[in-house]
């Protein structure tokens, strides 16, 4: 089978998942190719994978966002023309800025018409997607989960090593948020939450780079109103995230909105518990991995949230590795070749009877 993927490998150092997914798709023999147009009109594949459609809507010149909208929609009609199926992996059901928001609704409705089928990464994905797009019922999905990051960043430094590090006592308790700091995110907020929390031993890091300048200076001012908020505003190497986890007690994702979070995913191939809202596809995640390693809320994060879930964090018993193995790549990868051939057959009987 040979596909195009967009993306596929390229994106690898901002996020591996793509690079997963293809990756182990190739070991079992599946011929897959990075996205260009140019590939896609000179060649023909059998599946046109795509996945973070929305990211031409996050566009900030409005001109240019029309003009990437129209292009993907355009090549999506002449691919369907030339016989590649096009599959989308449901990520995110709109795009998280939301800056152009008549301009998304009409783009989702045709987009969605495009589609011959559509995975999403849990049940709850599933029956969210379908809807927010009732079109989807009238086409093939699957689940296929996300899968885990162990192993693919360094992680060999001790707890001890790590606090010496970055210049953290043994009694600290460490609260960490990690990743690219985007508004959905909520970074400001949690840490106005934090400030109103009495405990002199605990400690807010934000770490990762903000997506906006606002933001950054935003979350500046706030780190700035207590000494117990800690920020590393720039882009961290693969090398050097293990410091920041392996000195973390708990990891804190305080999202406004999501579906479906990869750095749930990360914070538990780190062996770190988590702490997150009951949204989405993470309550489905806590009932995968464990009540051990995943703590959730309800409505906004409060002080009271974190104080009760850095006790949990600190005070219950779990192994030393989070049990992933039901996200192990190999095995998503053969979920993944199943989608796909179940979309080609599919689209063949339909076509069969339209004639």
């Amino acid at each position: 089978m040979k596909i195009i993927a967009q993306p596929a490998f390229k994106d690898r150092d901002k996020n591996p998942y793509t690079w997963l997914v293809y990756t182990h798709l190739a070991t079992l023999g599946v011929d897959v190719h990075e996205f260009s147009p140019k590939k896609l009109l000179i060649n023909h594949y059998s599946i046109w994978h795509r996945h973070w459609p929305e990211r031409n809507l996050n566009e900030p010149n409005f001109f240019r966002a029309i003009a990437k909208t129209l292009a993907l929609l355009f090549l999506m009609i002449l691919a369907r023309w030339r016989g590649t199926k096009i599959v989308w992996t449901v990520h995110n059901l709109a795009s998280h800025e939301q800056l152009y928001p008549q301009l998304e609704a009409w783009f989702w409705k045709v987009f969605t018409r495009q589609l011959d089928g559509y995975i999403n990464l849990s049940k709850t994905g599933m029956k969210a997607a379908q809807e927010r797009f009732p079109q989807l019922k009238n086409i093939p999905g699957f689940v296929v989960p996300h899968g885990h990051y162990r192993g693919q960043y360094p992680n060999q430094v001790s707890s001890q090593e790590a606090r010496n590090y970055l210049g953290i006592t043994n009694s600290a308790k460490v609260l960490l948020l990690f990743g690219r700091i985007r508004p959905y995110k909520n970074a400001p907020q949690l840490i106005r939450v934090f400030r109103k929390l009495f405990d002199s031993e605990a400690i807010l890091y934000i770490v990762g780079s903000p997506e906006f300048t606002e933001l950054a200076a935003e979350i500046e001012r706030e780190s700035a109103l207590d000494q117990r908020v800690r920020i590393n505003l720039d882009f961290i190497p693969q090398d050097h995230m293990q410091w920041y986890f392996s000195a973390a007690d708990l990891v804190i994702l305080p999202y406004r909105e999501i579906l479906n979070s990869g750095s749930a995913f990360l914070a538990l191939s780190f062996n770190r518990p988590i702490l997150v809202p009951k949204i989405g596809a993470l309550p489905e995640v806590q009932e995968q991995v464990g009540e051990e390693w995943v703590y959730t809320y309800t409505g906004e994060i409060t002080d009271y949230d974190i104080e009760k879930a850095l006790d949990w964090a600190l005070n219950t018993p779990r192994p030393e590795q989070a049990p992933l193995e039901a996200f192990d790549w190999q095995e998503l990868a053969n979920q993944t070749i199943n989608a796909y051939n179940e979309i080609a057959s599919y689209s063949r009987k339909r076509r069969k009877k339209l004639q």
